[in-house]
């Protein structure tokens, strides 16, 4: 029997957008960089969704997060 694997709390990451937006990067910006509507960003910032493989390399590169 597999054991379970916790997953990822992604609300820490949705701080971490929110924080960028702050610095300067406007919503409208956001789904040409990473592709993707801004239902789904908004998700991933405010309820901790979490978001693709891809998604996440875009969002962590566009908006410098460590």
């Amino acid at each position: 029997m597999k054991r379970p694997t916790p997953l990822y709390d992604f609300k820490a990451f949705g701080e971490a957008i929110k924080e960028a937006r702050k610095r300067g990067v406007r919503a409208a910006t956001r789904p040409a960089a990473t592709s993707t509507s801004l239902r789904y960003l908004a998700n991933i910032k405010n309820m901790g969704l979490h978001p693709s493989l891809q998604v996440f390399y875009d969002l962590v590169t566009r908006y410098d997060i460590s």
